[in-house]
């Protein structure tokens, strides 16, 4: 007579077991996530970096524009050479702003994978609590 309580026992210490392993499972995800999130930002700086050095290599550029453009009609050097500052400061902006958005995540790289394995975890355990007397 026994024999169904303990296969209820043991079917519920089975769901427990594996309510730990989903468990763990769920703080490892949340590990590795926050890793590749300081990851993504080790990216992002190293981006910006690499961006910056490119803003300073077009700064170049554009003095170097502003040279030949002193060189020629003096009537149309000013406004030339005002109109290419804006062209390429107003683009660098937008590119850095889209770059950043793009390396933008709301809920972490693994978020989905997480909400899952927690939905999965609190039904392992509602059921549990149901079979219990």
């Amino acid at each position: 007579m026994s024999g169904p309580s303990q296969a209820g026992g043991l079917f519920a210490s089975l769901r427990r077991l594996l309510g730990t392993v989903l468990e763990i499972a769920e703080v490892r995800l949340a590990l590795l996530s926050t890793e590749v999130e300081l990851e993504k930002r080790r990216l992002f700086d190293a981006l910006l970096w690499a961006a910056i050095g490119i803003l300073v290599l077009a700064t170049g550029l554009v003095l170097l524009c502003g040279f030949v453009i002193l060189l020629f009609s003096e009537a149309y050097r000013v406004p030339a050479l005002g109109t290419m500052a804006l062209l390429f400061l107003g683009g660098g902006l937008l590119l850095l702003r889209q770059a950043r958005r793009g390396l933008r995540s709301p809920d972490g790289v693994f978020g989905s994978s997480v909400a899952e394995l927690q939905r999965d975890r609190s039904g392992l355990v509602d059921e549990a609590q149901h079979e219990q007397p």
